[in-house]
């Protein structure tokens, strides 16, 4: 059974629901593009972003990990860091009274995946392993 595609789907939904978010804030809003200089609009627009900029990346590296034949052990964690990452900087980001520990370590959960991935591949490749 391949991994990555059963995480790939869980952020898909979460992304889906970002989404939702996002538009159904704009309408309550009545924001048609940008955020017209709204604490709220800019909020859940960085976030919908955020997740749209470093989740596709992640999933590539991952994807190349599952690929190299990485130890399922590895994939899961790798992939329940992302998924979490995600969700608490999501969380964390979107409150108006912020608490930085979510969105930090949801960006330190991020960063683990990205940089495990990166250098499993680099030394597998140098390696051979």
């Amino acid at each position: 059974m391949q991994i990555v595609p059963l995480y790939a789907a869980l952020l898909s939904f979460i992304f889906v629901f970002l989404s939702i978010k996002t538009i159904s804030t704009r309408r309550s809003l009545k924001i048609g593009i940008g955020h017209a200089n709204n604490e709220k609009m800019l909020r859940i627009m960085r976030v919908h972003s955020n997740f749209a900029e470093y989740v596709p990346l992640a999933l590539i590296l991952l994807f190349f990990l599952e690929a190299q034949g990485a130890h399922n052990i590895i994939l899961h964690g790798l992939c329940s860091f992302l998924v979490v990452g995600r969700c608490l900087h999501a969380f964390g980001v979107s409150q108006e009274n912020e608490k930085f520990v979510f969105r930090v370590t949801g960006m330190a959960l991020t960063f683990t995946t990205i940089l495990s991935c990166g250098s499993y591949i680099i030394l597998s490749a140098i390696f051979k392993f």
